[in-house]
């Protein structure tokens, strides 16, 4: 092997295996995962051992990492899930992102630094941590909440403001207003551009190839990942953001309802460049640097946090969303992003500021998003103990928005006679059907009212997710898979009616302990008697239970 080779080889061993151990403490001292990441990259970079230089081959790995995180929340970003809110997200976005710069200068200039610092520290420290914030956001679920919703709103108009800021330094002269203004009109009317293309294709391109490849089981997760590239390489050919090229991608394949199974296989592919990511922070800071600026960093540091939770907090509420959705979306927000070190380098390398300039925004960005990941990641706990002060904000108008979710539905998983059957009962009990397979041919059929038809593997977290599992009221799993029935029994609510199928008598025994309502052992049952055990058994749960236990107690 060459010694290059060599050398990008044991970094990356280097790398993961300090991340790892660092992960397991942080698991075990109940740390969150990231932080354990930012800190891989301090000790193993020039602050600390400096032993893993940021090599070529990891700042590749890490941008891959941030542009397949930006892939997998445009497939959050749903049209019609977000068009009840949509106009005061963009609202909140546009507002925030002014009012959070105003902020930024202020401090800057208030702290001593010259004007023309101050204007690239401000243009440079606006941006919130979108890989902290949707990663332990989509850790905890809550990425598909309001105040979720919200926060990757304003996430992506950052997104765009820092491509227009990327314009902006690289025209021809800071000095010339013309120079500025051509640049950002170009670069606008890309992304119009390209942002026209994904929602068409989205519309009568995509579907049309997926419909095809779907039955190709490697094709389809392949196909996916091109069309990803795709994005990715047209921003990179047109000198635009990676990122918003990975999100619109991903925005346009959101729309498909091959979306939850696709998010589901490339979940693991980005969870193990977000290592890669994360530590890569910590590898460009340099040491000699670090703490030129330590009591400016630590004072801009506090400040900041403070101002960026209180101007959410206005912009929310000036949208009139209820308290715990103001308190939320506001807390997730108050973080430096490491994007000021990428424009901080920008701005060195074009001699607008001072490379010691980049101790500050390295201190800036680790200690905030440090801190704010335990904010982030306990904020509901935060939430409940300081809600009675928040009760004297309240407003009498304010809005509860709930977007479109699934609660108190059925699922039936595994599309055949038997469900084919009981989905009219099922929509008159429950209102809404959720059926789902994983063979395309089977859910390809004209959808109903009141029934979602889902491709996909149960075993998918995105997939339970997308049909709300915790929420259903009924659960019929045709298949008798033990693995994904057991899954079932665990990650639905207790109060929801299980109706499952089993091998034999000892493990629908083991179902029965497990909690589960009713399971059909027998293969000789004809389709019509399972249906009207179904019937008989959603209009007396429990005296079929009990009769159940019996037959097995007899059997054994």
């Amino acid at each position: 092997m060459p010694y290059t080779e060599l050398v990008i080889a044991v970094d990356f061993a280097i790398i993961i295996l300090t991340a790892t151990l660092l992960s397991i403490i942080a698991q075990k001292t109940g740390q969150p995962a990231i932080v354990a990441y930012l800190f891989t990259g301090i000790i193993l970079g020039p602050v600390v051992l400096d032993v893993v230089s940021g090599s070529s081959i990891v700042e590749l790995f890490s941008e891959l990492g941030l542009a397949f995180l930006l892939f997998l929340i445009g497939f959050e970003m749903n049209f019609g899930v977000i068009k009840s809110i949509l106009s005061s997200v963009i609202r909140i976005s546009v507002y925030q992102t002014i009012l959070q710069t105003i902020l930024a200068f202020s401090i800057a200039y208030l702290v001593g630094f010259t004007l023309m610092e101050t204007f690239i520290i401000a243009l440079c420290t606006v941006f919130g941590a979108t890989p902290v914030i949707v990663k332990i956001l989509s850790d905890k679920k809550e990425i598909t909440t309001v105040a979720g919703r919200i926060n990757i709103g304003v996430l992506i108009i950052q997104d765009i403001y820092l491509v227009i800021i990327l314009a902006i330094f690289n025209a021809e002269s800071l000095s010339s207003p013309l120079n500025i203004l051509i640049s950002v009109l170009w670069v606008l009317g890309l992304l119009a551009l390209i942002g026209a293309f994904a929602i068409v294709a989205s519309r009568y391109i995509l579907p049309l190839i997926f419909d095809v490849v779907v039955s190709y089981n490697k094709a389809f997760f392949v196909q996916a990942i091109a069309w990803g590239f795709l994005f990715v390489s047209l921003t990179e050919y047109l000198e635009l953001s990676v990122e918003i090229g990975a999100f619109l991608a991903g925005l346009s394949l959101g729309q498909l309802r091959y979306s939850a199974e696709l998010k589901g296989r490339i979940r693991p592919i980005t969870n193990f460049f977000m290592i890669i990511f994360f530590s890569s922070i910590g590898l460009q800071i340099e040491g000699s640097y670090i703490l030129l600026y330590w009591k400016e960093a630590l004072f801009s540091s506090v400040v900041l946090m403070a101002g960026n939770f209180l101007i959410m907090f206005y912009l929310i509420r000036r949208e009139k969303f209820d308290m715990e959705t103001t308190f939320l979306g506001s807390i997730n927000m108050i973080q430096v992003s490491e994007f000021s070190l990428v424009v901080g380098a920008l701005a060195v390398s074009r001699g607008f500021i001072q490379e010691e300039i980049l101790g500050y925004f390295s201190l800036m960005a680790i200690g905030t998003m440090s801190i704010s990941t335990y904010f982030i990641y306990y904020n509901k706990q935060l939430y409940e103990k300081i809600e009675s002060y928040l009760e004297r904000f309240r407003l009498p108008d304010e809005r509860n928005v709930k977007l479109e979710a699934l609660k108190n539905h059925a699922i039936i998983i595994g599309y055949n006679e038997v469900s084919r059957l009981i989905i009219p009962l099922l929509k008159e009990r429950y209102g809404k059907v959720v059926v789902v397979d994983n063979n395309p041919h089977k859910i390809n059929i004209k959808n109903e009212e009141k029934v979602s038809y889902i491709f996909g593997d149960f075993f998918q977290e995105e997939l339970q997710q997308e049909t709300s599992l915790d929420e259903a009221a009924f659960v019929f799993n045709t298949t008798r898979n033990i693995y994904l029935n057991l899954m079932i029994l665990q990650e639905a609510s207790k109060e929801a009616i299980t109706f499952l199928r089993a091998e034999s008598i000892e493990t629908a025994d083991e179902y029965y302990r497990e909690g589960a309502h009713f399971v059909i052992v027998y293969d000789l049952i004809t389709r019509q008697k399972i249906t009207d055990l179904v019937i008989a058994f959603l209009n007396n749960p429990e005296k079929f239970k009990s009769l159940a236990s019996a037959d097995i107690e007899k059997m054994k």
